[in-house]
């Protein structure tokens, strides 16, 4: 799960005017949109558990693919890394669900 933030000057219904609008996405989608003027919030319900799963699935299905594609670019330098990838994967894997955990509680909340 990544989320970022984006600074834009939309036309705000409120003010009535053009003014500065900051964008939130999660995995580049649109999650909320607030005015900085008035400072409404205007939320997109986004279904986080579906999304998560639906990255995991795209990140598991394609794995082979992409090693495929790494090997095929550079045959040494992907058997001199692949060691190292092997024993630091379960600390990234790791790493990598605890964030999404916090931020799908954080999200729900």
């Amino acid at each position: 799960m990544k989320e970022s933030k984006m600074d834009a000057n939309l036309f705000c219904i409120q003010c009535r005017d053009e003014t500065l609008h900051v964008i939130s996405y999660i995995n580049n989608k649109i999650k909320s949109v607030e005015c900085e003027e008035y400072h409404r919030i205007h939320r997109i319900k986004i279904d986080i558990v579906k999304k998560f799963y639906k990255e995991v699935y795209e990140r598991i299905s394609t794995k082979p693919a992409r090693m495929t594609h790494e090997y095929k670019q550079d045959l040494n330098k992907f058997l001199l890394r692949l060691p190292a990838r092997a024993i630091s994967k379960p600390y990234r894997l790791i790493t990598d669900l605890n964030y999404s955990r916090k931020y799908i509680k954080h999200f729900k909340n």
